[in-house]
């Protein structure tokens, strides 16, 4: 964990990192527009297309994207998400400053330049904010509901943690773990492993080809991983405080009901096969005894975790 920040490195070599899945008409306007403002810098940089499983013949504009060498193309296999495509570039990135930017145009070029300086003056991660937002209502809706779980549950500093438009320094990935759809939430983990965070506001232009891969299943599966970063960043390391508060709540259900019954047996005379209360007294105390269990588990794992590492 990085607690101080004393000296401040220059960037030396910039990665963009680009995933992309069926945009032939934007590739080739998004690459030179690219290469006007990242070269116009003292800096070397390189430019990685990764095709996640594309097959709208973007192929007849590879000699034109190739000749660049500044351009490496990296295919995968199938569409496997953008996870998996971000995740492959970065095995791929030679540069010591990561930039990540969508395919889709939406995304302007030359707001490179407010992450390279806000980069050089000492911040870690610097992630976009698009002030100037251009997508649909629900998108937005989504986005309202995210930073405001975010602000309130995880402290998230961040305004616009979905952004796709984001630089940080190569370093940091060395302390934080990526996986699946998480990479949303790599702002939160840098900020979380205790790395300087910042924010530049970006423009949003509307897209003009193709369409957009967000859609109502996308924003459901991105609402389940908020609660999965809610529990990681929040009891990863004292598992016991989440698994015990839910089964403390369930045992203490069951309990009392079950000293309900109980007492209208011995008192009242009433007969317990007629009341099926019993058995959900029975099944909470048992389920609340279960999930305290795990969290113990959980910080059994976490402590020899800790004495082993």
């Amino acid at each position: 964990m990085i607690i101080l920040n004393i000296f401040v490195k220059s960037i030396q070599k910039i990665s963009v990192v680009i995933p992309f899945h069926n945009e032939k008409e934007n590739l080739l306007t998004l690459v030179d527009g690219l290469e006007k403002v990242v070269s116009r810098g003292s800096y070397d940089y390189e430019i990685l297309l990764v095709d996640d499983g594309s097959y709208d013949g973007y192929e007849s504009f590879l000699p034109q994207l190739t000749e660049k060498k500044t351009v490496t193309l990296i295919k995968l296999n199938r569409q496997m998400g953008k996870g998996k495509a971000l995740s492959e570039g970065l095995e791929r990135a030679l540069g010591d400053a990561i930039l990540f930017m969508d395919a889709d145009l939406q995304d302007d070029p030359e707001d490179i330049p407010l992450f390279i300086e806000k980069l050089e003056s000492g911040y870690d991660f610097v992630n976009g904010h698009r002030f100037t937002r251009k997508d649909n209502g629900i998108i937005k809706i989504y986005s309202t509901i995210a930073r405001w779980f975010l602000r309130n549950y995880l402290n998230s500093p961040f305004t616009d943690i979905n952004c796709g438009f984001k630089m940080f320094r190569k370093k940091i990935l060395s302390d934080v773990v990526l996986y699946g759809n998480n990479f949303r939430f790599l702002p939160l983990a840098a900020f979380y492993e205790g790395y300087r965070v910042g924010e530049v506001n970006v423009h949003n232009k509307p897209r003009i080809y193709g369409k957009s891969k967000y859609g109502i299943s996308k924003l459901f599966v991105g609402l389940i991983d908020m609660l999965s970063a809610y529990f990681l960043y929040k009891f990863a390391e004292k598992p016991l405080h989440f698994f015990g508060g839910i089964g403390a709540i369930l045992f203490g259900i069951g309990g009392l009901a079950l000293a309900w019954v109980t007492y209208e047996r011995i008192v009242m005379g009433v007969l317990l096969y007629r009341r099926p209360a019993l058995l959900y007294a029975i099944f909470l105390v048992i389920l609340g005894i279960q999930i305290i269990m795990t969290g113990i588990i959980g910080e059994l794992i976490v402590y020899l975790h800790k004495k082993n590492a």
